[in-house]
């Protein structure tokens, strides 16, 4: 039969009980300073490349660009932003081809004018009700007189218009010219990830685009 030593009990549920406050001592510390590092790098992730809340004021590439080109596709640009303000969702769609595809920043995807329009009509009505948008262009590329690129930054808000530093998705719209009107053919939302981005800075410098340099 096997005896247990009282002492030797005695002192083993001390050492246990400092052992945890010690681990949970160093779990906090280090649970701290991650969140301090993202908080740093949150912080000083900035960027450079703001683009122009002024569609006009870009300068496009291409050897079919004109001036007229230009601000017909502004003024669907402007269209869109009008529409969204105004909860509108059929005036939205209005500036889609009947076939354009839509990528929102969550990876949804819709297809055809139909399909966006009723999921914007929805959207008006919940939770993106009463939102504007907000955008910084980034560049205008023509690909031949019925087809150009339009880049952008962007989000929604309330209340106060975001600054162009402030805006957390980058976008990109294809418009092509049907029947002598421009029409948005594709469009595709992306988040950017601020502190995802400024590690990759940080740890493999060339993957800065020129432009953030």
């Amino acid at each position: 039969m096997t005896t247990i030593d009282s002492a030797t009990t005695s002192t083993a549920h001390p050492r246990r009980r400092k052992t945890v406050r010690v681990l949970a001592a160093t779990a906090l510390v280090l649970g701290l300073a991650a969140g301090g590092g993202y908080l740093w790098l949150d912080k000083t992730s900035e960027v450079r490349n703001l683009g122009t809340s002024d569609c006009s004021d870009v300068v496009p590439t291409g050897a079919a660009a004109t001036p007229e080109a230009v601000a017909e596709i502004c003024a669907v640009l402007d269209r869109l932003t009008e529409a969204w303000a105004a909860g509108d969702a059929d005036a939205f769609g209005s500036v889609f081809t009947e076939d354009a595809t839509y990528t929102t920043y969550v990876g949804t995807y819709y297809e055809g004018k139909a399909d966006l329009v009723e999921a914007h009509r929805a959207l008006f009505d919940g939770f993106l009700k009463g939102t504007e948008l907000a955008d910084s262009y980034l560049g205008i590329r023509f690909y031949g007189p019925d087809t150009a690129v339009v880049t952008s930054r962007g989000d929604t808000y309330k209340g106060e218009r975001k600054s162009a530093g402030e805006l957390t998705k980058t976008q990109t719209y294809t418009l092509v010219k049907q029947d002598g009107r421009w029409l948005i053919a594709a469009f595709h939302n992306t988040k950017r990830g601020n502190v995802m981005e400024r590690i990759s800075f940080l740890f493999a410098p060339d993957t800065r685009p020129a432009a953030e340099r």
